[in-house]
């Protein structure tokens, strides 16, 4: 059930060897070099202006981002946290009952 299913081998014949052959390369063909174009000086994309307003808005909005991803964060860290105490207390709880068992 557990051993390895191996596929068949192939059943093509053997390839026949064959002399090797000489090789002459083709005559060289001289051309004329291509012309290089020349990049234009200005781009055709259209560029992005931010005014006083824009800049601002781009500000206060990247700022909301910090706060947000800051707080989901924080709230994360505290449920951890809280946790984390909630099973410390538990097993304070445990260890005391047990202990009050055994010294009866």
């Amino acid at each position: 059930m557990f051993t390895p299913k191996y596929p068949p081998q192939d059943t093509a014949p053997p390839s026949t060897a064959t002399a090797p052959t000489t090789h002459t390369p083709a005559p060289v063909q001289r051309t004329a070099p291509v012309p290089v174009q020349v990049a234009p000086a200005a781009s055709n994309r259209p560029t992005v202006q931010l005014t006083p307003g824009s800049a601002l808005a781009l500000a206060a909005g990247g700022g909301a981002v910090v706060l947000v991803v800051g707080a989901v964060l924080v709230s994360m860290l505290l449920a951890v946290a809280i946790t984390a105490t909630s099973v410390a207390v538990c097993a304070v709880v445990l260890r005391s009952i047990l202990n009050a068992e055994r010294n009866r």
